[in-house]
């Protein structure tokens, strides 16, 4: 049984207040569960005696309604932050993402300066709307978009780990419209990085550039890549699920280009092919040197990622199926492949003409490229 009751004390003298230089407090006693509470309301003056009062008639109500106005107030000032929520989805699930270093960099620069002190249950959608628009405005409304994914799979966590009930950021805004790059090395561009990366410093990046320009693999795969996965011998490489986007191993052959890079570099039993320079670092990071060799080769807008769409735009130029690109680059779903059909054109030219030349009498035909003039 609770049994309400209150404690309010009358406005000390002024002599009193100055002895002591504590204002008086007002304070709620009751029961719940099994236990006495005492819940401070407020002090004098900032209090009145009769503010007190009403509060505590109105906590008296909540407390015969089975509540807990103390125990709530320890549980609102315990609830975990957007900070602390960060630090456990760094420890608990980020190690498992490929993407861990592009979500630590939109933490530390957009989501803890925003909202790091805020509880994780005090968040409302207006709150990930205006970091979105605040990002958008910066010019970087694919960033916006993609820090907004990244706080709706914390608050996802979040859920599930009982800190919220719902996601506030899940539909919380529209996201900003998004094209899919269509952009590709041309053999004169590829001959330019081949040349600026022959002039890098540092070497073993430029060879781990090379190598994704030579297998079409992630980034991720590449840089987190270990010598035990490599098969000289037989040619093969197979990347563990821990690195691949579809989270199984993928087994793929390796060209004679590839293999003489790698035996150029001088296998090792065990350890990462690009290690990092600093202790602690596993795996080398070439961000540095692919943004010098873009730019002493003049690739413009070229990114790390549009290496591995050229790697496919040569294969289709070779006329490899669809199926057969999906199967090297470990795409788990056609659709992804899918991308990169528009780039049948030349093949299916020359499949027309050896048709038309049946077609006409003949039985075979020379394909002639036709230029702008000729």
């Amino acid at each position: 049984m609770i049994t309400p009751g209150v404690i309010i004390p009358q406005r000390p003298c002024a002599a009193l207040a100055f002895a002591s230089r504590q204002p008086a407090s007002s304070h709620l006693s009751y029961y719940a569960a099994g236990q006495e509470r005492r819940y401070t309301i407020g002090g004098w003056p900032t209090w009145s005696v009769s503010q007190a009062r009403e509060k505590a008639r109105e906590l008296r109500r909540l407390i015969e309604d089975g509540g807990d106005p103390l125990a709530d107030r320890i549980a609102e000032r315990e609830a975990p932050t957007v900070r602390q929520l960060a630090e456990r989805y760094i420890e608990e699930h980020l190690p498992r993402k490929r993407s861990a270093q592009d979500d630590r960099g939109m933490l530390r620069r957009w989501i803890l300066p925003a909202l790091g002190n805020k509880k994780v249950a005090a968040l409302r959608p207006a709150d990930v709307e205006a970091l979105h628009a605040k990002i958008t405005k910066s010019g970087a409304p694919i960033r916006a978009n993609r820090v907004v994914g990244l706080l709706s799979t914390m608050l996802s966590f979040a859920v599930r780990w009982e800190y919220v009930e719902r996601n506030v950021a899940r539909r919380a805004v529209q996201h900003n419209p998004e094209i899919k790059r269509k952009r590709y090395l041309s053999p004169a561009e590829i001959s330019r990085l081949s040349a600026a990366l022959a002039e890098c410093p540092s070497q073993r990046a430029a060879d781990a550039i090379r190598l994704l320009m030579l297998t079409g693999a992630r980034r991720a795969e590449v840089c987190a890549a270990r010598w035990e996965q490599f098969d000289l011998a037989a040619g093969t490489w197979t990347k563990p699920g821990a690195t691949t986007k579809q989270k199984t191993d993928h087994r793929v052959p390796l060209s004679a280009p590839a293999l003489q890079l790698l035996n150029a570099m001088g296998p090792k039993p065990k350890g990462y092919l690009f290690p990092g320079h600093s202790s602690g670092a596993g795996y080398l990071n070439i961000r540095g040197t692919w943004e010098s060799a873009r730019e002493a080769a003049g690739l413009g807008d070229i990114r790390l990622h549009d290496l591995r769409h050229s790697f496919a735009s040569i294969l289709v130029s070779a006329g490899a199926s669809l199926p057969l690109i999906g199967a090297l680059l470990g795409h788990s779903n056609p659709a992804a492949t899918a991308r990169y059909s528009h780039l049948y054109l030349d093949p299916l030219r020359a499949a027309t003409e050896r048709v038309g030349a049946i077609v006409t009498g003949g039985d075979s035909a020379e394909i002639v490229t036709v230029r702008k003039g000729s």
